[in-house]
């Protein structure tokens, strides 16, 4: 009988990983995120493997976000040698974010250990380097869409587009134990119905048990048209207030949107005259592996790109500047007003986007956006809570900006798109409710037991279930 072992993303939202133990597919594991919030150093080193991963024999990793494939190197350094089965734009989307994050935590892992060396505490040991990230890489095995790879006669994997970001995928487990064949499916992030640049999520239709992502699984969103004319009207505000604004965006998948629709803006005279600053490194190289996978994307969007812009964000919205370099991110600082500027971490984690409100955030004249999910005890979900002051770099800053929430422009699935992706399938499968806040999850379990007749289940870390 097979066994799934829910270690991460159950009752949460990080830390996405599952571990399926067959006699038929062995040990595989599902995604292998990491926690968010905290610094990464102590925040990697934190982290622990329930399992011994040198046993693991297979890996199937859902998209590149980090809370699903951030712990990737450090499976790695303890054993892992298998395969990791992803789409192709997974993978070259994966070498970006763990080659980028190998580089935060070694800066993070020297900085913590200079602080434990003046308090005289024993240095932290590296939990992965740089050479895992490239071995892991190594093990990238690429599966198209809706292409069944067979592992071997009783053990096969399938991807069906997701929706989500760039190489999104469900992911659908076919094993065959004692002549019983038996179905598991991965929803993984479930993208939006309509999303710009995002294909619908595929629908499946058969199943014995389904895990479900929940993040958005007790509201729904505000409408994109609705949520376009929010972001016009607050940029035309602050502009008015002769400020600059401020968007923490995700890398994948967030920053490509925001760029688009402000490209949708200026091209229908909507925009004022902002300079827009892409401050990321990995953005700007994550963009041109979205522009160079045009093909994927929904194809009215892609068209927009391909044919009158000469499939290009550049093309598209031609005052966009890229922010490279150290010296480049730090002269942002010397324009004080009608400036964009987009970087990273998404729930403000780190990245540059700290140091933009170094010298930004207690200033009333400016904005902050946030375009996307904020997780618990992350500085992002503080300021969206409401926070007076946050502290950064030793210091304590007023949050005197004005801070919005664009709920329109989430990645995610809404409770309305949840419940028709998961009745759709036939016969009701058994369902878990995973990648969501314990209360979010509650409440989306009563919803498809009121409106649809539908039993789920909520599991927690550690447990496991039979089938």
């Amino acid at each position: 009988m097979a066994v799934l072992t829910f270690i991460g993303g159950a009752q949460q939202v990080t830390g996405s990983c599952y571990l399926l133990e067959s006699p038929s597919c062995g040990k595989v594991l599902l995604d292998c995120g990491m926690h968010q919030g905290g610094d990464l150093a102590s925040r990697t080193n934190e982290e622990q493997f329930p399992f011994n991963p040198a046993h693991i024999d297979h890996m199937v990793l859902s998209h590149a976000h980090l809370d699903h494939s951030g712990l990737i190197p450090m499976l790695v350094k303890q054993g892992f040698r298998g395969n990791i089965y992803c789409t192709r734009a997974t993978s070259k989307l994966l070498k970006v974010m763990l080659e980028d994050s190998a580089g935060i935590y070694e800066r993070d892992l020297v900085y913590e250990n200079l602080r434990r060396k003046r308090r005289g505490d024993k240095p932290l040991k590296a939990a992965y380097t740089k050479r895992d990230v490239k071995t892991a890489l190594s093990l990238c095995e690429p599966i198209r869409y809706r292409e069944c790879l067979r592992i071997n006669e009783d053990f096969s994997i399938c991807f069906h587009d997701a929706g989500h970001i760039l190489g999104s995928a469900i992911t659908e487990l076919k094993i065959t134990e004692q002549g019983l064949a038996k179905t598991l499916v991965f929803s993984g992030d479930l993208g939006k119905q309509n999303s710009v640049l995002m294909n619908n999520p595929a629908l499946l239709k058969s199943a014995d048990v389904v895990l479900m992502e929940g993040t958005y699984g007790n509201r729904d969103h505000r409408s994109l048209d609705a949520s376009i004319l929010q972001l016009e009207q607050v940029l035309h505000e602050t502009w008015n207030r002769h400020g600059s604004v401020m968007i923490p965006a995700f890398a994948v998948g967030r920053t490509q949107e925001i760029l688009f629709y402000l490209g949708l803006l200026q091209m229908e005279g909507r925009l004022d005259n902002w300079q827009i600053f892409l401050d990321s490194p990995m953005a700007i190289e994550i963009t041109s592996i979205y522009e160079s996978c045009i093909d994927l994307l929904d194809p009215q969007d892609s068209e927009k790109l391909r044919g009158n812009y000469g499939a290009s964000m550049k093309h598209l919205l031609p005052n966009l500047n890229y922010a490279k370099t150290t010296e480049e991110s730090m002269a942002i600082n010397r324009i004080k007003k009608g400036a964009i500027i987009i970087a990273g971490s998404g729930m403000c984690t780190g990245g540059r986007i700290r140091h933009h409100f170094k010298q930004r955030i207690y200033d009333k004249h400016n904005t902050i956006i946030f375009a996307g999910f904020q997780a618990r005890g992350t500085m992002g979900r503080n300021i969206v809570d409401g926070a007076k002051k946050i502290t950064m770099f030793g210091n304590e800053f007023r949050v005197g900006a004005r801070v919005e929430t664009l709920g329109g422009f989430s990645a995610h699935a809404g409770q309305s798109e949840l419940l028709d992706w998961i009745c759709n399938f036939e016969p009701a499968p058994r369902v878990m409710l995973v990648h969501g806040e314990a209360e979010t999850l509650d409440t989306l379990s009563q919803k498809l037991f009121s409106d649809r007749s539908l039993a789920t289940e909520i599991p927690y870390q550690g447990q496991k279930i039979h089938f």
